[in-house]
């Protein structure tokens, strides 16, 4: 993940000592490069008639693409100085971030922080800027663990504007809620869905040099734990239909990818294609959902630009008075298992053998979320949990002895019967701690409706 890149901006007043105002601008600098904030800053500014320190804001502002900008109100100030600046930048999110007086003694020094804060928050929300408000109490420091968050929610949404996600086929087994509105996404949110079909990956399998085949073949041998020996098609099917999609990837540039699975690979190919999702994720940095599943991707893309980490796609099996099990019957991301990728070839129904990724998964807190469309509008559906391993459980239809799938049985911090009521597919995303806040941020700079 790069650093977020964000426009500093301090203000005050031009009757107020410049010295007030910079030493404490220069503090607040201070504290947000040391979480790792990369900030173009400009202090002070103020609301002289001549103006030069508000051109000199704008002109710096404009030299490169910023995530967010920061208003640092370190004094009062007449909201028109405010809005002179930053109407050039209504496109990206703010904070409107108004910063506390100090103590000398016996008294409380004050130079009006709050009173330029409360001036411009309803302003600027009628002339439509998006922005978080995050005034600092007295006494007390700043808030910047909320004022991170909102940031990297704002590299987020900025991240999203530029992410491609390679679509193999399209709707997979006919279902309803894999599908997707293209100008709406990209309108919205900012992600290209580019399809192709999967005649290109099997052109790209027929081009494939048989000694890197050997070789990747040898090194998952050494790096997977295979509870029983694959036969030699299945590992060679696994390992070619990995190489085509890793080259198809590559060349496009897909932060995210989603494939004709039942309908297309299993069907016409023969085999699962669980052992070459497990290894596209071990060898690449990508997100991933079978089924032509659209907006999960989507979703995966949100959760993984904001955390840097994993997101793992999984379904619902049972829900549970208190929460949900939950499981994969085919692949997850090495970086959501405990020790080892353990890989269990067999098969499901008439399908052919695959090499199906039966590691253990880890527990925790979780957030659960998925991304919706409904008649034009966004939503969001979020809730956290603490995740626990399941008791043994086993999908019917698996050539036995079945195996155990990775799942995770959680139990929700919110109603359960709420949840059900309002859930939008079969797929939801999963990430570890508790990432609502950032999720919310995300959704309020994107004008998403959480659930």
């Amino acid at each position: 993940m790069r650093k977020i890149k964000a426009g500093f901006v301090g203000f005050g007043e031009v009757h107020t000592p410049k010295e007030y105002i910079i030493s404490r601008c220069d503090h607040a600098v201070k504290s947000l490069k040391s979480l790792g904030i990369d900030l173009v800053s400009i202090f002070p500014v103020n609301d002289d008639e001549e103006g030069s320190a508000r051109r000199q804001a704008i002109t710096e502002l404009s030299k490169e693409p910023l995530d967010l900008l920061i208003l640092c109100v370190a004094g009062w100030i007449p909201s028109w100085a405010v809005i002179e600046v930053i109407s050039r930048f209504k496109n990206i999110p703010m904070v409107l971030w108004g910063l506390t007086g100090w103590r000398e003694g016996d008294r409380f020094v004050t130079t009006a922080d709050q009173a330029g804060t409360t001036a411009l928050r309803a302003p600027m929300e009628e002339m439509g800027f998006t922005f978080l408000y995050l005034p600092t109490f007295r006494g007390e420091p700043p808030d910047t663990e909320t004022l991170l968050s909102y940031a990297e929610a704002a590299r987020g949404a900025m991240l999203l504007k530029s992410a491609r996600i390679g679509m193999a086929g399209y709707r997979d087994m006919r279902l309803y809620n894999t599908q997707y509105d293209a100008i709406s996404l990209k309108a919205k949110i900012g992600v290209e869905i580019e399809h192709f079909d999967l005649l290109e990956i099997l052109s790209l399998q027929e081009k494939l040099d048989d000694r890197e085949i050997s070789s990747m073949i040898e090194k998952i041998k050494k790096r997977w734990n295979f509870l029983k020996e694959p036969k030699p098609e299945t590992m060679e099917n696994s390992v070619r239909l990995f190489l085509a999609f890793k080259k198809k990837i590559e060349e496009r540039g897909y932060k995210g990818f989603s494939y004709l699975d039942v309908d297309g690979i299993k069907k016409l190919m023969g085999f699962a294609p669980a052992g070459s999702m497990t290894l596209l994720h071990d060898e690449l940095d990508i997100c991933s959902a079978p089924e032509n599943d659209s907006l999960g991707v989507v979703t995966q893309l949100m959760v993984h630009f904001l955390t840097g980490k994993s997101a793992a796609y999984l379904e619902f099996y049972e829900f549970l008075r208190d929460g949900a099990l939950i499981g994969v019957p085919d692949y997850i991301p090495s970086a959501v298992i405990e020790g080892k990728v353990s890989i269990l070839p067999t098969s499901f129904g008439k399908l052919g053998e695959g090499m199906v990724n039966v590691s253990t998964m880890k527990t925790g807190p979780v957030t659960l979320c998925r991304l919706g469309h409904k008649k034009g509008i966004y939503t969001m559906h979020v809730i956290s949990g603490v995740a626990r391993s399941p008791e043994q459980w086993e999908e019917a239809g698996w050539s036995q002895p079945a195996p155990q799938l990775p799942g995770l049985e959680i139990t929700f911090d919110g109603s359960v019967e709420s949840f059900i009521q309002k859930v939008l597919a079969q797929h939801y995303i999963l990430s570890y701690g508790d990432n609502r806040l950032r999720l919310e941020h995300l959704c309020g700079i994107l004008g998403i409706e959480i659930l």
